[in-house]
């Protein structure tokens, strides 16, 4: 399989992994451009349970990373040490992942996804429930935190933060919530709301569709070489 570019991403990305935090990988593959040409398509998805590892081909890649996939973005804004195969191709992808970005996808996908984690934290009441219940929900309240700080520090800034800076913050957010302290949430997502309602965008309105095409037909055209 050629990968181009490959890392751990979730939990132990963000640096809120726990004692029993399995290990994430995400990845992009090429396909030879010779398997479109029969009656059947390579997988433009490789998963590996074993692994916790999911591989994208990479027309899937870009297209679902052209639209705002907040996961698939992560993958081009990993600290350097975090990424465990990255090709030259691989880099410049990198090199141009602000061409994916666009000022409303950012808003719709991170607001859209933090509004649902919000939404499974009020299905669970005021705190008064059992302790695997209260796990789960501390997680929904993680990344409900989680996905306002970068969706926000990404359209004010045009910097995705992966790693975050004071996980202990989030940790504690979550024992809040699960707790009962449901009204930060709301507070949270007012928050969230207002900033991407008021703040001058430092991002495009719409991704740099023509230059990401380029790349991916230069990554399909350097595998065209004689074996």
């Amino acid at each position: 399989m050629n990968i181009l570019l490959k890392g751990v991403v979730g939990s132990t990305a963000y640096g809120l992994a726990g004692p029993d935090s399995d290990l994430d990988y995400l990845g992009v593959y090429a396909a030879h451009p010779s398997t479109f040409f029969g009656l059947s398509s390579p997988p433009a998805t490789i998963n590996a349970t074993d692994l916790d590892c999911t591989i994208h081909e990479v027309r899937k890649y870009v297209g679902l990373a052209l639209n705002g996939n907040p996961t698939l973005q992560e993958l081009m804004w990993l600290p350097d040490d975090l990424y465990t195969e990255k090709t030259e191709l691989g880099q410049e992808l990198i090199d141009i992942r602000t061409a994916f970005l666009s000022a409303e996808r950012v808003r719709d996908a991170y607001l859209g996804y933090a509004v649902q984690q919000f939404n499974k934290l009020k299905r669970r009441g005021d705190g008064s429930f059992s302790a695997d219940t209260r796990k789960r929900t501390a997680k929904h309240a993680r990344h409900l935190m989680r996905l306002v700080h970068q969706g926000t520090t990404l359209y004010t800034t045009g910097f995705l933060p992966v790693r975050l800076k004071n996980p202990e913050n989030y940790l504690q957010f979550g024992e809040d919530i699960a707790s009962g302290q449901i009204v930060k949430a709301e507070y949270l997502i007012a928050r969230a709301r207002d900033i991407f309602d008021t703040a001058t965008p430092a991002i495009p309105q719409q991704p740099d569709a023509a230059l990401v095409e380029q790349w991916l037909i230069r990554t399909r055209t350097r595998m065209l070489k004689p074996e």
